[in-house]
């Protein structure tokens, strides 16, 4: 499910390299709907997408782009968890839209990376 969000940028996580062949970068924007009651919403981003932010800094109003994910997952005791994750696929300036790239495509049709299907780890897979 493909979604958008405007806000500010209110931090930058660093880089995480989660596998060898798996990393994301985690970041936070205030959304202010009702000044009053603002939201701070986490989103990631994963793989090449991570450079994205680079871009950006604290501060930065910006547009989101982003997919829901669910996630199900059984742990070795047999509970069964479930996450969900606000996968960043595009930003852009708030009150300018840049021009799409390749690198800025949607990210569906991407395989998952291998740690999501491993239940036989007792850590969660992130």
């Amino acid at each position: 499910m493909s979604m958008n969000l405007s806000g500010s940028i209110v931090e930058i996580m660093d880089e995480q390299q989660v596998t060898d062949t798996f990393k994301k970068r985690e970041f936070v924007v205030e959304y202010a709907e009702n000044p009053q009651y603002p939201e701070y919403i986490k989103f990631e981003l994963i793989q090449d997408k991570c450079a994205l932010l680079d871009a950006h800094k604290t501060g930065d109003k910006v547009v989101v782009h982003f997919n829901l994910k669910g996630r199900k997952w059984t742990d070795r005791d047999g509970q069964v968890k479930y996450f969900n994750t606000l996968q960043a696929w595009r930003l852009e300036a708030d009150g300018g839209v840049q021009p799409s790239t390749p690198d800025q495509a949607p990210m569906e049709g991407l395989s998952e990376p291998g740690w999501i299907a491993d239940d036989k780890e007792d850590d969660l897979p992130f």
